[in-house]
């Protein structure tokens, strides 16, 4: 059974820094796909990014580029989002998700019905 874990959610105030993390137990992320989403209240999932071996680096949404970077650890156990340069729009629940490699093109990837696994998500709160 599948299951990812998102933790290090929390408040901060604009301009702030957060740095999420994913850890995966019956996967893993050698070689699978796997992206950040996000969702506020009354709003659809939205992408933030993703890593896969089809790109040479992550994958990031219009309005996180330059402020969030997403990258794994040595193992690749864990995938991480450091958040920095924080915004109220950036407020919402984050959800780590992740499938098996498949190539395509980068906008494949930024729908939420192109993963497998879910997690159960971390808020991150903004404040201004």
């Amino acid at each position: 059974q599948v299951r990812l874990v998102e933790s290090g959610g929390g408040w901060v105030q604009t301009g702030g820094s957060l740095r999420l993390s994913c850890v995966a137990s019956g996967r893993s992320f050698s070689s699978d796909t796997v992206a950040w989403f996000r969702q506020a209240p009354g709003k659809e999932r939205e992408f933030v990014s993703v890593l896969s071996g089809n790109f040479e680096r992550p994958y990031y949404t219009d309005s996180v580029r330059g402020r969030f970077t997403m990258s794994t650890n040595n193992d690749q156990s864990a995938v991480h989002l450091q958040m920095n340069g924080l915004k109220p729009e950036d407020t919402a629940v984050y959800y780590c998700a992740t499938r098996p490699p498949i190539w395509s093109t980068p906008s494949y990837y930024t729908r939420p019905e192109a993963y497998d696994y879910w997690g159960q998500g971390t808020q991150v709160t903004v404040s201004s």
